[in-house]
Parts: C-alpha cells; structure tokens; sequence
C-alpha cells in the first residue's frame, strides 16, 4: 500500500511543480504583452487569463492537494518519521512551498484585474525561487542527513547565486537585442 501512495505522491509532486514552473513563465508572458499594442495587448492578455485559470484549477491546484493527501497518508503510514529532524525541516520547506503557490494564486488573479506589480525580471526570479524549494525538499528526502543537510543548505545558496546571475546576464543578453 504504501508504495502506492508514494508513487502518486511524487507523480503529482512533478506535475504541481511544472505546474508553478510554467504557471510563473505564462505570468512572464503576460506581463511583456503589457508593453504589446493594442488591439495585440487585449488579444493576448485574455489568452494569457485563460491559459492561466485552465493551467491552475485543473492542473496545478489539484495536483497539490493530491501531494499534500498523499504524503498526509505517507505519514500516517510511518508515524515515526516525524521523529526525524529532515522530515521537520522537509515540511518547513513544503509549506514555504505552498505559501508560494498562493502567492502565484494571487498574482493570476491581480493579473486578471489588470494590476501588474512584479518586472518580468522579478518574475523570472520570483520562478526560480521554487526551484530552490524542489532542490530542498528533495535533497532532503534522499540524503536524511542533519551534516548532509547543512552542506545542502550551502549548495541551496549557491544554486540561488547561479541562477539569480543567470537571470540578470539574460535580462541584458535580451536587453541588447
């Protein structure tokens, strides 16, 4: 049984974070069709709204209650995980997790509204924060290793650097074009 579980655990875990992956890449999008034209930036902001509501109430948001089930029963399967200090700290990643998922809730639907507060810059930044999140939680599931976990916390901050300048050189690459 528990094997079951598992395996839809991490089967939904993929497709919530491609998900948040593709859900912050449609907020980029949406975003740069704001400098577009009309009648373009009309056109393409009600394309946007509707990739965005289909991509998140049919894909994205289901799939994270399905992980957030599964890895509940994964628990009540295993209760003596919770004596383990990665599951804590696992958990305290999951639910940073979760919190970004609510904020990506909230920026579609301010997006809808027409309030545009985050650069396609931060956004793209904003993206690779739940990068940082995935990189976490699994480290942590394979490694179960409070020493392992301090080296993974470094690594964490270093991958954010890497990826943060990455964002800036494309930022001018594309600037320059």
């Amino acid at each position: 049984m528990y094997q079951y579980i598992l395996s839809i655990h991490i089967i939904f875990v993929v497709c919530w974070m491609a998900g948040l992956f593709y859900m912050v890449r449609l907020f980029i999008y949406h975003t740069e069709a704001q400098a577009k034209p009309e009648p373009d930036r009309t056109i393409l902001s009600k394309q946007f709204e509707i990739m965005e509501s289909k991509l998140w109430w049919i894909i994205t948001t289901p799939s994270m209650y399905i992980v957030i089930l599964a890895g509940a029963t994964m628990l009540h399967l295993v209760p003596a995980w919770f004596q383990q200090g990665w599951m804590h700290i696992k958990l305290a990643f999951v639910i940073g997790l979760i919190i970004y998922h609510f904020i990506c809730q909230k920026k579609m639907m301010q997006m809808r509204k027409g309030i545009y507060t985050w650069t396609s810059t931060q956004l793209r930044l904003w993206n690779e924060l739940a990068t940082l999140f995935l990189f976490a939680i699994v480290f942590l599931v394979v490694l179960k290793s409070a020493l392992n976990w301090v080296f993974g916390v470094v690594g964490i901050f270093a991958i954010g650097i890497v990826l943060m300048m990455a964002v800036k050189i494309y930022k001018r690459f594309r600037e320059k074009k």
